[in-house]
């Protein structure tokens, strides 16, 4: 008996000295600075950096030779200004991003011609079938980017079947992006204001195939195109695009879309024209005719 727990004694013995050992030969030290970083890091660990999480960003950083390519969405650049400082590099800045919806097809515009009765999913239903109307390219309305959004950013709105995106909430994660397999979901420049321009469609259809099915869709038609001077403005496949690192906010290619497919956000309202000063004439009102006179009234002389 004694010498069993002798014996095992000695082999746990061993068997910790090993580890220890071991653990010593192969220790890796960790950059200091890998904990300060993420310490101004905002902890969403929404994976918006490419990365699984605020931590493993933290190490990236750390390890990289420069800043390029490295960008925290949620902290914007105040939060890499800070990485910056800490690591003695310089954080390139960037324009502040935010979730915008490519699809105007609300139930009015795109009504149904079948009901789903499947899977509440959008993925799953994208890979049954084309949707609930006869427009494949549009959003499916079963809120998979909803359910993504960590930041109560997005809601279904029970009316349009289209889901809402809250700008005030929304950090340009880009969870919704990924869960829409529709792919109607985009990440834009919040612009100066918070005004942007883009074509809130991504049907790539023929014109007349695409009106059809949707009474907002973009037909190509191209008179955007021509009215940007810019070069801001590409179609390719029956498609309009607007680049919002090009487009000027001018919105004239606002008002010569036939179908309303381009939208403006955070615009005021566009003045009426002022109407023409009367002349004092028109003021005046018509002039009265002038009394009849005997001959011209056709009475006879007295």
């Amino acid at each position: 008996m004694f010498t069993t727990i002798a014996v095992l004694a000695l082999i746990g013995a061993l068997g910790a000295g090993l580890l220890y050992l071991v653990s010593r030969r192969f220790e890796v030290q960790e950059d200091p600075r890998i904990a300060e970083v993420a310490e101004v890091l905002p902890q969403a660990n929404c994976g918006g950096c490419g990365y699984p999480g605020c931590a493993a960003f933290a190490s990236a950083c750390a390890r990289s030779e420069g800043l390029e390519g490295l960008f925290c969405p949620v902290g914007g650049s105040p939060v890499m200004d800070k990485v910056g400082a800490i690591l003695g590099m310089a954080a390139k800045k960037q324009d502040p991003l935010v979730a915008v919806l490519r699809c105007n097809g609300t139930c009015d515009a795109r009504p149904r011609t079948n009901i789903y009765n499947g899977a509440s999913s959008c993925t799953v239903a994208s890979a049954l079938y084309k949707g609930e109307t006869d427009c494949s390219w549009g959003c499916l309305g079963l809120g998979d980017c909803v359910e993504s959004c960590h930041f109560d950013a997005m809601y279904m709105d029970e009316e349009t079947r289209l889901p809402v995106i809250l700008e005030d909430k929304c950090v340009a994660c880009g969870a919704c992006v990924k869960a829409c397999p529709k792919t109607i979901i985009e990440l834009r420049k919040k612009g100066p204001k918070n005004r942007r321009i883009y074509v809130s469609c991504v049907n790539k259809d023929k014109g007349g195939v695409a009106k059809k099915a949707c009474s907002n869709a973009c037909i190509g038609c191209s008179l955007c195109f021509k009215e940007c001077k810019f070069e801001a403005i590409t179609i390719a496949d029956n498609l309009s695009y607007i680049d919002h690192t090009k487009c000027r906010l001018c919105r004239k290619c606002v008002s010569v879309c036939p179908t309303h497919a381009i939208h403006e956000l955070g615009f005021p309202p566009k003045k009426e024209p002022a109407a023409e000063p009367a002349t004092p004439e028109a003021a005046a009102g018509p002039t009265p005719p002038s009394p009849a006179t005997p001959a011209s009234s056709g009475a006879l002389p007295a």
